[in-house]
């Protein structure tokens, strides 16, 4: 893991999770939990509507947590109700923090290689829908990131379990002044709640 990420990840501030939010971070760490113990992968499927924000957001950083905490067997996943592209304030926010991200492909849905780890296998950025070929078909965790995605599928096929974990939309920033700050702040959010999830597996 590079410095740069690797400061980033130190520098959050796990006092500032509140009770009830660690509340529901703890249904996580239990499923990662009962995983590790069994010594079968960890499937951790993030899912929002267009799997464009949220989703990968906390895909990206679940994988580099599980590498910063030394847990192993760890398989992060994202899909949506639907598949649009990965935003772009994404990327560039993810990058600030320390992530290599390199284009693979470009179009209307552009695929990203995101590495968290100079030894780590690198993400595959784009957007799909939850039920693509590279998604989990059964034995994973099903963690519904934006309410309407917690609406809009009321069973998701294979899931062991499912949590509902959701974030604001930074979307409502776009193309206003404070786009930047905003995505930064909910990267920020994101990465350490799942800092708190992974500290607390042994």
């Amino acid at each position: 893991m590079n410095t740069l990420l690797n400061s980033t990840i130190e520098a959050l501030d796990l006092s500032t999770l509140s009770k009830d939010r660690k509340n529901i971070l703890d249904l996580l760490v239990a499923f990662v939990q009962e995983k590790r113990t069994a010594q079968v992968p960890v499937k951790l499927h993030f899912i929002c509507t267009h799997n464009s924000r949220r989703s990968h957001l906390s895909q990206i950083w679940a994988q580099a947590m599980a590498a910063y905490y030394n847990v192993p067997n760890v398989l992060s996943y994202s899909g949506g109700t639907e598949a649009t592209a990965l935003y772009p304030m994404v990327v560039k926010t993810l990058a600030t923090q320390g992530f290599e991200i390199h284009p693979v492909s470009e179009g209307v849905n552009p695929v990203y290689s995101i590495h968290y780890s100079e030894s780590g296998l690198a993400l595959l950025g784009f957007s799909k829908t939850l039920d693509h070929a590279v998604n989990p078909s059964n034995g994973f965790v099903a963690i519904m990131t934006c309410d309407a995605a917690d609406q809009d599928c009321p069973f998701i096929a294979g899931a062991d379990q499912r949590i509902g974990l959701t974030y604001k939309d930074p979307k409502v920033s776009d193309g206003t002044p404070q786009q930047e700050s905003v995505y930064l702040e909910r990267s920020i959010q994101i990465a350490t709640e799942l800092k708190y999830v992974f500290s607390r597996i042994s």
